[in-house]
């Protein structure tokens, strides 16, 4: 039997004697692996896999290909990054992938330390260990995450579906039900809010009224591993189909009560101005909304059959159909859902179309079981009033397709 360290040294060699021979130079990745990299940094692989030695054998931790290159985009004062919308297939997002969002930076937290307190109008003011939370009945749900600002709202025509709504994400959460630590604790009836507080630098806290506990969730899973540090390691707060800013991470401690407890983050950041002298506050269901992901920004075409993706999803429940319009809104037609089609979840959803290879806008538009149809530009700003914003912008938006195949995002004025 030929020995593992032989194998290894022959595996070196044959790379080596092919990447000279490509005038290339081997390289090695961070998890170890050999990739011949050419002088665009492009990796290189044999013509021919069948006479090589693979140039990894099992390892510790998997690694995507280096041809695939994924990754989030940080903003410029580094407080979110988003999801690489248009380069995902399926409905849930890869951990490392999932857009973020925070206030003062990701806080370092030793999960064996961290306690969750919860008191207020209770009978029994208890703290619980994450080991506690692990050994409570555990529950998983599908849904998705999304940022109240997740719009830019300036755009250019070069704007791609991530930088223009990357800021929602989707993930199987796994944790405790909000349900059951209510009864640990004796939660008063005479207790309509209760209020949700991080260990971050910001002290984030919102209010929660009481029509969203039914669902809620003490999550400590993400798709399988634990939840990660930039979404709220080792615990966060889920209120399924809210505002990402309310579900709220790194939790440390819950406090019940009969009335709001008007947070920094309730008066100067989550409140928002609407037409005349209203002010739209708790408003923390996200509307339904979709986009287009195929083709996006910078996608080149050609004419003939293409078939036009993308993710739809809603807040208040189920989506019941997306929408395409391929003629700059003269006309819509009804889209191909994806299964399994979840509550309060991104679909995806599919539509042929022969573009003659003319100048032409396709968009997209969400419905949900509730009724609601994601609305234009002008129709939501009739709703909300010009100056309204910069929270739960969720207008159609749309790509316009150019003669010669170059597809650039659909600038509209705000009015």
């Amino acid at each position: 039997m030929t020995d593992k360290r032989e194998l290894n040294v022959t595996r070196r060699a044959a790379l080596v004697g092919m990447a000279g021979a490509a005038g290339t130079v081997l390289a090695r990745t961070a998890a170890g692996q050999d990739v011949q990299v050419s002088g665009s940094n492009r990796p290189v692989a044999p013509d021919d896999t069948t006479k090589v030695l693979g140039s990894r054998w099992s390892s510790d931790l998997g690694q995507r290909s280096p041809y695939e290159a994924l990754k989030r985009v940080p903003s410029s004062t580094l407080s979110s990054s988003e999801s690489p919308l248009q380069d995902l297939h399926g409905t849930i997002t890869p951990a490392d992938l999932h857009f973020e969002r925070h206030h003062a930076g990701v806080p370092f937290i030793d999960p064996e330390k961290h306690k969750l307190v919860i008191h207020g109008m209770v009978e029994r003011p208890m703290t619980f260990s994450v080991s506690d939370l692990l050994r409570l009945p555990a529950v998983s749900r599908i849904c998705f995450l999304e940022c109240s600002g997740n719009l830019y709202h300036d755009a250019p025509e070069q704007t791609t579906a991530q930088l223009l709504a990357g800021m929602t994400s989707q993930s199987e959460w796994t944790g405790v039900m909000l349900s059951t630590l209510m009864r640990e604790v004796g939660v008063s009836p005479k207790s309509s809010w209760f209020l949700a507080e991080g260990a971050d630098a910001a002290v984030l806290a919102r209010s929660i009224p009481k029509q969203f506990w039914d669902e809620a969730m003490i999550v400590y899973a993400q798709n399988g591993e634990a939840v990660r540090p930039e979404n709220g390691y080792p615990i966060r707060l889920l209120n399924p189909g809210c505002e990402g800013n309310s579900c709220v991470k790194w939790l440390r401690r819950m406090e019940f009560s009969d009335s709001p407890f008007m947070t920094r983050e309730e008066t100067s950041k989550y409140t928002e101005p609407v037409i005349g002298e209203v002010a739209r506050q708790f408003s923390l269901v996200m509307d339904a909304r979709s986009i287009i992901t195929y083709p996006s920004y910078p996608d080149t075409i050609e004419k003939g059959w293409i078939e036009i993706q993308g993710i739809a999803w809603s807040g208040r429940g189920k989506i019941t159909g997306a929408e395409v319009c391929t003629d700059d809104g003269r006309s819509w037609a009804q889209a191909v859902l994806q299964e399994p089609v979840f509550s309060k979840a991104h679909v995806r959803f599919r539509h042929l179309f022969n573009w003659d290879g003319k100048d032409t806008v396709i968009m997209s538009r969400a419905i949900d079981e509730s009724g609601y149809v994601q609305p234009n530009r002008a129709e939501w700003i009739a709703a909300r009033g010009p100056g309204s914003g910069p929270y739960h912008r969720n207008p159609i938006t749309g790509w316009r397709l150019k003669a010669g195949g170059d597809v650039v995002y659909r600038v509209e004025e705000w009015g």
